[in-house]
């Protein structure tokens, strides 16, 4: 599941805290320009997305409008994924989205924070990592926090706080999310 040892920290005023925020500066920039788009600009909103990333998306890949990110370049995507609008990518920890994935509205992914200790909380930005496996539903106004993994086939019901990994072919719900039920896999 997820690894600890791919944790990136990042300390402010170094040189990789700039390239954060001159990450961030990008990513907005660009999803300035995808959040004027409508529905029926699906294949321009790729294109945007594509050079968020850094990568192509194929053509099956669908977002709609408003989408927030504060990189974009540590985000991939698999085919046929689905994000549904005003969903917003904290993406620094690494993201990955697996093939087939819907993501509901509202859906929070964040895989960056700051240390408990006031001391260090301003002063340092921890990222980890978060994976999507193939199949997975988030549904509506869900939280997914930095570290986890999300299992095959498995949904994460709306409203819902992920803060550790979810088994495949599970239902899970609540905060912080717990196992409801499993659910068939075809």
């Amino acid at each position: 599941m997820s690894d600890e040892t791919s944790v990136r920290i990042v300390r402010g005023r170094t040189p990789e805290s700039a390239a954060m925020v001159a990450a961030t500066r990008r990513a907005i920039a660009i999803t300035a320009r995808l959040n004027r788009l409508t529905f029926d600009d699906a294949d321009n909103v790729r294109a945007l997305f594509s050079e968020l990333i850094g990568q192509p998306v194929d053509d099956r890949f669908l977002l709609i409008p408003p989408f927030y990110t504060t990189g974009g370049q540590e985000i991939r995507v698999g085919r046929n994924v689905f994000i549904n609008q005003n969903c917003t990518f904290y993406d620094l920890g690494g993201l990955d989205i697996a093939d087939d994935v819907m993501i509901g509205p509202n859906v929070s992914i964040i895989t960056s924070g700051h240390p408990l200790d006031p001391a260090q909380r301003r002063a340092v930005t921890i990222g980890k990592p978060i994976s999507i496996e193939r199949n997975v539903w988030i549904a509506a106004g869900a939280t997914i926090i930095g570290g986890v993994t999300i299992g095959e086939n498995s949904v994460v019901a709306a409203g819902s706080v992920v803060t550790k990994d979810v088994p495949p072919n599970v239902l899970v719900g609540g905060n912080p999310a717990r196992v409801i039920r499993a659910i068939g896999n075809g």
